[in-house]
């Protein structure tokens, strides 16, 4: 069930950056909102996470990790953000050293 509740903490926060990306300062009230809602609701559920008994290095890595490539990766391929080699070569160092973390945390 942490898993459950991880995923959903990271969709809810790829959806608050996307968001914040068109919310132009937070002047924009639905984006902003979308923002808010999101970011509140990611917390919200990675408490669920970590209550559920996930570890918070294990849940906060995969956490952020999952949402930087996720956001990364949109921007790139929805949002017409460039996507260098270099870029995408980080993207995998990032996804190489969540799975370090979680193997990494088994015992």
């Amino acid at each position: 069930m942490a898993y459950l509740f991880l995923f959903g903490a990271v969709v809810a926060e790829v959806i608050g950056a996307i968001a914040t990306r068109f919310s132009d300062g937070f002047t924009r009230l639905l984006p902003t909102t979308v923002t808010v809602v999101g970011v509140v609701s990611a917390y919200f559920l990675l408490s669920l996470a970590l209550r559920a008994g996930m570890g918070i290095g294990v849940a906060y890595a995969i956490w952020a990790a999952l949402g930087v490539c996720a956001v990364a990766l949109i921007g790139a391929l929805l949002l017409g953000d460039g996507l260098t080699w270099v870029q995408a070569a980080g993207i995998a160092l990032v996804i190489g050293g969540v799975v370090s973390i979680e193997l990494g945390g088994r015992h």
